[in-house]
């Protein structure tokens, strides 16, 4: 007869938690120990756990590191599932945390059936979302880039007279201003106008790529038909 062992997984980007739960209520749980972040080891490892009558089950937080893991232990047949560090329950109180303790109640909550898998995405998908994640710090880095301009003439007694900003007019006035006294100075104010439109030309090329992929997307008609709503691109994230 086959029975499961519930694996939790605290997963870093070098090295990997790895702790067991037996089936059955009253089943041992154990810190089976630290591996490497790698297909290799990952490998070996579902290899020493399908020993017998065996079968894993695998379960890790979501985190920085992504679905690899979960692709990979898919990909081979085994059961593994993706949770959200914010569903999954915690006792009161409890602020101790150690990638074995971490990897234990993973393990226990698992087989106690307590933890709700996300949706993950496909490769196709992911990627998608990365394009959309580096157009908004593109973003980030623009209203960055434009206040540090904007400081830069405030901290010169200049100010643009009118309510709106990085229109075409208020570009003309930056670019008309005085030359400044020294060398070095004039040096910074060319350079922080440089580093907005070289933002600036990012944002339209991930714009374009943004368009481009989306017409050719299974979701692109998903997409489309949200366009009406305010942020459309944060609905692809």
């Amino acid at each position: 007869m086959t029975s499961t062992v519930y694996v939790g997984l605290d997963v870093h980007a070098e090295t990997i938690a790895v702790a067991t739960a037996d089936d059955g209520r009253n089943g041992e749980i154990r810190f089976y120990g630290t591996i490497r972040n790698t297909a290799d080891s990952i490998l070996r490892l579902t290899k020493r756990l399908s020993s017998g009558n065996t079968t894993p089950a695998f379960c890790y937080e979501a985190g920085p590191c992504g679905y690899g893991i979960h692709r990979l232990l898919t990909k081979l047949g085994f059961e593994c599932a993706v949770v959200a560090p914010t569903m999954i329950p915690r006792k009161v109180g409890d602020r101790v945390k150690t990638d074995r303790r971490d990897a234990e109640m993973l393990a226990r909550l698992w087989r106690a059936g307590e933890l709700t898998a996300i949706w993950t995405p496909d490769e196709e998908h992911e990627a998608m979302r990365d394009l959309i994640r580096t157009r908004k710090q593109a973003m980030s880095a623009l209203k960055v880039a434009k206040q540090q301009l904007l400081s830069f003439l405030l901290r010169h007694g200049l100010r643009f007279d009118r309510p709106t900003r990085w229109t075409k007019i208020h570009w003309r006035w930056i670019n008309e201003l005085r030359k400044f006294r020294y060398p070095y100075q004039q040096l910074a104010f060319e350079e922080l106008k440089r580093a907005i439109r070289q933002i600036d030309e990012r944002v339209a090329t991930l714009d374009q790529a943004i368009a481009d992929t989306v017409a050719a997307w299974r979701f692109g008609p998903v997409v489309d038909a949200l366009r009406a709503l305010r942020g459309d691109l944060q609905l692809l994230r």
